[in-house]
């Protein structure tokens, strides 16, 4: 009986809820966070839940209408880190 020794595979996470809905929209999240995740490439989570590393320019896309519902409620200038920007 021998063993045989696989191929190093690269895993990719899964960053997104895998419908392709989410990938059609910019969404928003706290502005640091998304520069800190362009810069590292960490996942973050966008209001809507959708988690993914932003890479993208967002003026290209409407916005997540989930993402936007989300946004207008917040308390209007609460001090918290939610800075409302998009990605």
């Amino acid at each position: 009986m021998s063993t045989k020794i696989l191929p190093k595979q690269e895993t990719t996470p899964q960053t997104s809820h895998g419908d392709g809905d989410h990938e059609r929209f910019a969404h928003y999240a706290d502005k640091h966070k998304i520069t800190e995740s362009m810069v590292t490439g960490t996942p973050i989570r966008a209001l809507c839940g959708k988690i993914w590393v932003p890479s993208r320019d967002p003026k290209k896309y409407p916005v997540c209408p989930e993402c936007k519902e989300i946004y207008e409620g917040l308390p209007v200038g609460g001090g918290g880190d939610q800075g409302g920007d998009k990605q």
